[in-house]
Parts: C-alpha cells; structure tokens; sequence
C-alpha cells in the first residue's frame, strides 16, 4: 500500500476524494442555486476521509480507532445541524452574491475542499499504516488531545444549541444571544472548534514524523479562519453594525470576552494588552465607531478639510 496513488501516508487518495466530492456537491449547488448542500458537503467530507483512510491502513491501532471515532461523530453532528438549520432558515446569505456567478460560487467549492484536506491531515497521519517502529502506547498527548477534544465537542455542540434555541423563540427576535455560554464569550462554539482541532493535532504529534508535522498546519488554518477572516471578525461587524446603538450591546461586549470562556466581571476589568494577548480581543473586531467616522470623513471631504482617522478606535 506505499506505492503508488497509494502513499505511505494515502495522501494522494484523500486529495483525490475531497476534489471529487467537493465538485460534486458543487455541481448540484451551481446547477440548482441550492444553499443547503454547502457546510453538510464539508462536514461529511471529514467523516468520508477518516473512514477511507482507517479502512485503508488495516491496521487498527487504539489511537487510529479513537481519532476516527471522534472525527465520525464531529463531522456527522457539525454537519447535521447545520444542514437542519439552514433547511429552517431557507437561504444562506453567505452567497447572495456568490449564487449566480458561477466563478465566485466555484472559489468557494474549491477553498473548502483545501480547508477539507487541510485541517484532516492529523487524522490523515494517525490513519496511515503503521510501521515497525512506531510503538502503540498510551502518551501523556494523547491524554491532553482527549480531553481539548472533549470540552471542544461538548462546549461547541451546547453553544449551537442555546443559540438555535434562542433564534427560535420569537421574544428573543431582534436580539443578541447572551445566555449560557454565550454569557461567558460571544463566539463560544468558535472556541468549542479551535479546541476539537487543537485536541486531535495534539493526538498526532504522540506518532508525527519528519513531513508528517505538516499537521501543525490543521488547527494553524482552523484558528486563522477564524480568528481573522470568515469567521469573527465579519460576525463582530455584522453586529456592529446591527446594534452600535444599543447601549446594552455596548455593555455586552465591553465585559464579554470574544473567545475564550471568562466571567464578564473578570473580563471587564482585565487591562487591554492581556485582552488582546490571552482573550483573542483585536482591535478589527471593533466596528463601533464605523459610522461616526464615515460621517466625519463625508463631511471633511464635502467641506474641502483633510480627511483624517477618528480617535476612539480602541476596544470599549
């Protein structure tokens, strides 16, 4: 099984896969303008990958078993739900302006297939045929991986649920979620999912070797993600946007940590710098003052005066 398509590691089979897979879903998305088969086409491609590659390697290690146990069950909850909820919502407004150019819809497919690849290559590595050298005894990682996986599982999957139950109720319309755990982060399933990923790359390393440490790249793009492209950061302008001038929003955020799961109290008073170090508070997740200055700057243009930054950009 080292030869050929068949890697040591199947990662050419698995690239193969997702390719497949992924232009598959997009086919039927394109053709039909159909949102709903996006996130469930991406979750499934996980399950899809750690079954292939623990059924190729035949070889049935304790950690091989748990990692595709744990993967098996993420991706099929991840994607069930979010093929539940945006059956519920109708469309996904992610693609508005995706959905009939078939090009910008296809940039899409194809940066989910490379996060698909990506972000399983722990799993990936762990799933390849064992060697003679590589010993199968518990590690002090695998203990750690356990257990960042299992709070990452639980916490993610109870912070979808507060949330899903509190869009369904029609006294919460027009609202902020800030009940469970979201009274203690305002991304806590973001944190549930930097953890599973966290958890499984930690797992890897009790057998990485050599080009194998390409792993680290798994919760590198996970948190990346995230941390500063589709994830917070358009989340936080989205509600910047929505309700800057909701006092009670303002408050909301001022106490409540972005990520990582503190007490609003302990939060609100921790100095900026260790906001920003420890609590993922960076300074592009603040759009509060947004339209304040682009009043300012229209009426600086229009009056002929140098268009300047505003102060107040800080975090409130």
């Amino acid at each position: 099984m080292g030869e050929g398509l068949l890697d040591d590691n199947n990662l050419a089979i698995c690239a193969i896969v997702t390719v497949a897979m992924q232009f598959s879903f997009f086919l039927i998305a394109c053709t039909c303008k159909f949102d709903k088969v996006t996130d469930f086409a991406g979750g499934t491609n996980f399950v899809v990958l750690a079954v292939l590659t623990f059924g190729l390697a035949e070889t049935f290690e304790y950690r091989q078993i748990l990692v595709t146990v744990f993967i098996v069950v993420w991706g099929l909850r991840l994607s069930g739900y979010l093929l539940y909820r945006i059956i519920k919502i109708g469309e996904d407004n992610r693609f508005d302006d995706k959905r009939d150019n078939c090009l910008k819809f296809a940039g899409f497919w194809v940066f989910q297939a490379f996060w698909v690849f990506t972000v399983s290559l722990p799993v990936i590595f762990i799933n390849a045929p064992i060697t003679a050298d590589r010993s199968d005894y518990v590690t002090p990682q695998d203990g750690v991986g356990i257990v960042l996986f299992s709070v990452g599982l639980l916490t993610e999957t109870v912070a979808d649920l507060q949330k899903f139950s509190f869009r369904n109720n029609p006294a919460n319309r027009g609202q902020w979620c800030a009940t469970g755990l979201w009274h203690f982060s305002r991304h806590p399933n973001y944190f549930g999912e930097i953890c599973v990923w966290l958890g499984v790359f930690i797992i890897s390393t009790s057998i990485l070797e050599d080009g194998q440490w390409a792993a680290v790249l798994s919760p590198i793009f996970t948190i990346s993600i995230l941390l500063f492209l589709s994830g917070i950061p358009l989340l936080e302008q989205k509600s910047d946007e929505r309700y800057r001038s909701n006092a009670d929003y303002v408050a909301y955020k001022n106490r409540t940590s972005p990520l990582v799961l503190l007490p609003p109290p302990l939060y609100a008073v921790l100095p900026s710098c260790m906001k920003c170090c420890f609590c993922c508070e960076f300074p592009l997740y603040n759009h509060l003052n947004d339209e304040e200055q682009s009043i300012t700057q229209a009426v600086n243009k229009q009056s002929g005066e140098p268009v300047t930054e505003q102060p107040g950009n800080e975090k409130v």
